[in-house]
């Protein structure tokens, strides 16, 4: 699979599968025993999703540094390295808050098995507790009937010398239901970069 299809068919609500993923996707490290599934406010992921994948990183950073970047929807270009240009649009004012929402568009990269045009993403934060958790839903919508639905929850939990970063994604949809191994690989990838690009910039603040 091309890193370009890699990349396109891993947009999730929070676009990790687009996050740096320039090379055919491999499977995502395992993780031997089965944590509880994140929850923000009593909400976690789709529990009847096929694809689905959770991961977390420790972050040598203040809280409110880490929680401005993941908070600040219209720079995260500024910190991620995307290999498909993203735009970032708030939809409201103010600082990220329940019923925020925010739009991702992506054009579709030449050669993809889609028609020509954009990747569209309303994003619609349904729990956020300041420094402690959040979580947004919302659908992708693209050309050639392109269509995922995903629900991401992140957890912040500080530890001396830092904050451990937890993070689980869901998708459902024809697109991603079809190959469930290979869409959660490539799900696991993304998110495992959005961390890794988070981490970096926090620790260099």
């Amino acid at each position: 699979m091309s890193g370009k299809r890699a990349a396109l068919l891993t947009i999730p609500l929070a676009i990790a599968g687009v996050l740096g993923v320039t090379a055919p996707a491999q499977a995502a490290p395992t993780h031997h025993t089965k944590p509880a599934s994140l929850t923000c406010q009593g909400k976690g992921i789709d529990r009847s999703a096929k694809v689905h994948y959770r991961t977390e990183t420790f972050v040598k950073a203040p809280l409110r540094t880490i929680w401005n970047l993941q908070t600040d929807v219209e720079a995260w270009p500024s910190w991620q390295n995307p290999a498909i240009p993203v735009t970032m649009k708030r939809l409201d004012d103010g600082p990220l808050r329940k019923h925020s929402r925010f739009q991702w568009t992506i054009p579709v990269p030449p050669g993809m098995p889609y028609p020509p045009g954009d990747v569209t993403i309303v994003s619609t934060v349904r729990q956020l507790q300041p420094g402690k958790c959040l979580r947004w839903t919302g659908p992708l919508d693209g050309p050639g009937g392109m269509h995922i639905d995903g629900v991401h929850v992140w957890n912040f939990v500080k530890v001396p010398g830092g904050v451990i970063v937890r993070t689980e994604e869901s998708h459902t949809g024809p697109q991603v239901d079809k190959d469930v191994p290979g869409s959660t690989a490539m799900l696991g990838q993304g998110l495992e970069i959005w961390l890794k690009d988070l981490k970096k910039a926090a620790e260099h603040r």
